[in-house]
């Protein structure tokens, strides 16, 4: 405990899960512990049994995608880990994390600088949502912002080399950045995080 608060262990997928964790728990009134992975979604599945067997007596929230590895977040979970250990939160985004980002509209098309009528409505149904925030990208206003998030044409790259960082910044301010709070009306998956995620914070 830091302060009285639960300090809650990670593992994520990438930089901006780890950003979004950090968020999250952080507004649930927790605070966020040592960061594991980093190192992609097959590193997770490999690790996952140690992550749990840890979550026996400390809190542990696992970040994955749900990508188009399940037909949904349920039969993810229940393929990757039936028996989660008590103080286990394993939580998968719908279909990736960047839907939650989309899920407030009003914030993320200032911060990109783009029509706020170009923000998918539907953040959760999106098959792609990485390459949806590039093509939101593009449409920028901001040249910086349009080189930061869209890949150099011969590249290689699904993303700009400051894709991850730009995402990042938007979602650590909390002065004019993302608001999972607004998100989580747009995106179940995130509103069941943050429920439970707010018990855990409050000893429930």
């Amino acid at each position: 405990m830091a302060n009285g608060e639960i300090v809650i262990t990670a593992a994520v997928e990438g930089s901006l899960d780890q950003a979004v964790v950090q968020r999250v728990v952080e507004d649930a009134g927790g605070a966020l512990g040592p960061v594991h992975g980093r190192k992609g979604k097959h590193y997770l599945r490999d690790k996952l049994s140690g992550f749990n067997n840890a979550a026996r007596f400390s809190p542990w929230i696992v970040l994955v995608d749900l990508d188009e590895d399940a037909e949904c977040a349920p039969e993810l979970r229940q393929d990757w880990l039936p028996q989660p250990a008590d103080y286990m939160l394993f939580r998968v985004a719908v279909r990736e994390v960047e839907a939650w980002i989309f899920g407030d509209p009003e914030r993320l098309s200032r911060f990109l600088r783009v029509q706020r009528g170009r923000i998918p409505s539907n953040p959760e149904a999106l098959m792609d949502g990485k390459r949806a925030m590039v093509d939101l990208g593009r449409l920028s206003k901001s040249r910086d912002i349009q080189e930061d998030m869209v890949p150099s044409p011969g590249s290689g790259r699904a993303v700009g080399s400051g894709y991850t960082s730009r995402l990042s910044e938007f979602v650590l301010d909390r002065t004019h950045g993302w608001r999972p709070q607004v998100s989580a009306d747009a995106c179940n998956s995130l509103q069941r995080l943050l429920a439970r995620l707010s018990a855990l914070a409050e000893g429930r």
